[in-house]
């Protein structure tokens, strides 16, 4: 390049880049660079000029050269395609009037923090240290799927896209994207449109706490099979559009405290296939769209029932733990507005979970419930007899009211028998007769008092007997199951 041709600012900034020292045209600590289309010649620098010092500048024995400006505008393209750039780039707060083009390119650290962009394309970008773009203001897309990132990438406080301005490709593509370290994109970052992160890898931990993600009706968040190294730390972060986390994989922590997603009348949360460890959405609001959890698995699943949307998909869904302790009753509302219907596995996960904690007898409601639930899918003399069993045992899992409609047959026919008692069989080796020990032996399988077998009845008392028989069977193995559970638990 013929240097004499320069003008005076990207002459400073030529002289300066061989020993690596900071070019600075700010008039102002934290000018921002929204302004930069109105800076004047003092403060432009040709993107050619840029180029070729990153590509071939002069170097100076002793010294690290390294490209560091600052507040400047970049004028026409800076096209580093396949670009390899030995020191480090910093651009900070830099407005560029054309989009950065680095496909391809090899970077050894690139600092992007507070800049003005049109758009950027960094596919298959390679950076052996940090990639920083915090508080930029970007309203195209950013391009950097299959990007390899050494060190770590921070979007904190960043712009992207435009409010009102749907693109037909996401804003920020982090797809097949492979980052050595932490995604930090906390701190008030702002996208309008998709942010894609589908088969992304992240080493470290990925942030979005205080995150806005806006891209109503359509993925606001496209994360699927994504996989971290630690945790997801997602607090109050706050998603206009589906957020979707299908066969992601997180060993730690994702936690969604105090956040709010929203897609009305659409999937709020796709997390089918997700593994976490722990679920965290404490003090989150209510969903609003519904909730898709199929063949997810989880160590601890910490929501509240009022959490839950209206609409929710849970078939295949295991959990270990379930917090915060609730009754059974406010966990049944949720489970009855499965979208498939009649879960049976929902159900058995939830037993569990209670069983797990101790609460045998919030697990026997859950399963109280999930015959109910049952019933209403059989023909209807399946529902008769189903009726029968709930009202008078509860499914066997109401073994008091077994016991007191024990007792109940037991004063009935001991009143019935004494006001009417059965011939005896052999009347002179025959005890004298008790009514409620007669009784006792008809209800009591296993028990025998010589009542039932020395006196028989007659007619319709005959057929009563045959009928405390069959109840007392029945009642006698609801009692024994449910002194059999308690025991086990304990």
């Amino acid at each position: 390049m013929d240097i004499s041709q320069l003008t005076d600012a990207e002459r400073r900034l030529w002289e300066a880049y061989p020993l690596g020292r900071v070019v600075d045209f700010r008039e102002r600590p934290r000018e921002p660079a929204t302004e930069g289309a109105d800076w004047g010649p003092g403060r432009t620098v040709r993107a050619e000029v840029v180029r070729a010092l990153l590509v071939g500048g002069p170097r100076q024995e002793g010294e690290i050269a390294a490209l560091r400006l600052h507040g400047a505008r970049i004028s026409g393209r800076l096209d580093l395609q396949y670009a390899e750039v030995a020191g480090p780039v910093h651009l900070w707060s830099c407005h560029f009037d054309e989009k950065l083009r680095l496909y391809g390119a090899q970077l050894r650290q690139l600092n992007l923090g507070w800049s003005v962009l049109p758009s950027m394309n960094g596919t298959s970008l390679r950076v052996d240290g940090s990639l920083r773009m915090t508080g930029c203001r970007v309203r195209g897309p950013v391009r950097l799927g299959g990007a390899r990132i050494s060190g770590a990438v921070f979007l904190d406080g960043a712009h992207l896209g435009e409010e009102g301005v749907a693109l037909d490709e996401p804003v920020l593509a982090l797809n097949r994207t492979t980052i050595d370290d932490d995604l930090q994109a906390d701190g008030g970052l702002v996208v309008h449109g998709e942010v894609r992160l589908a088969g992304a890898v992240v080493a470290g931990n990925i942030t979005f706490d205080d995150a806005v993600l806006s891209n109503p009706g359509r993925t606001a968040l496209h994360a699927s099979t994504l996989s971290a190294g630690t945790d997801l730390h997602a607090m109050r972060l706050r998603t206009y559009g589906r957020l979707n986390l299908r066969g992601a994989r997180i060993p730690g922590q994702l936690n969604l405290e105090s956040a709010r997603l929203s897609n009305p009348g659409g999937i709020a949360l796709r997390a089918s296939g997700l593994t976490v460890g722990t679920l965290w959405m404490d003090r989150a609001a209510r969903l609003d769209g519904s909730i898709t959890l199929h063949g997810s698995q989880f160590d601890v699943l910490y929501i509240a029932p009022e959490t839950w949307p209206d609409e929710v998909r849970l078939d295949g869904l295991t959990y270990t733990r379930l917090g915060p302790n609730e009754p059974a009753e406010r966990r049944l509302h949720v489970l009855e507005r499965d979208a498939d219907g009649y879960v049976p596995h929902a159900y058995e996960q939830l037993t569990a979970a209670y069983r797990r904690g101790g609460d045998d007898a919030a697990a026997r409601t859950v399963q109280l419930a999930k015959q109910r639930r049952h019933r209403a899918t059989l023909a209807w003399y399946a529902r008769a007899w189903g009726y029968l069993q709930d009202w008078t045992v509860g499914y066997g899992f109401r073994p008091t009211r077994a016991a007191a409609w024990l007792l109940s047959l037991l004063l009935v026919g001991a009143v019935i028998f004494a006001w009417r008692p059965p011939p005896a069989l052999k009347p002179d080796e025959s005890p004298q007769f008790n009514a409620v020990f007669y009784v006792l032996d008809l209800l009591l399988p296993i028990v025998d008092f010589g009542q039932q077998s020395a006196y028989a009845a007659r007619g319709a008392y005959q057929w009563f007997g045959y009928a405390l028989i069959v109840l007392g069977w029945t009642l006698a193995t609801t009692i024994a199951a449910g002194v059999t559970r308690a025991i086990s638990r304990q």
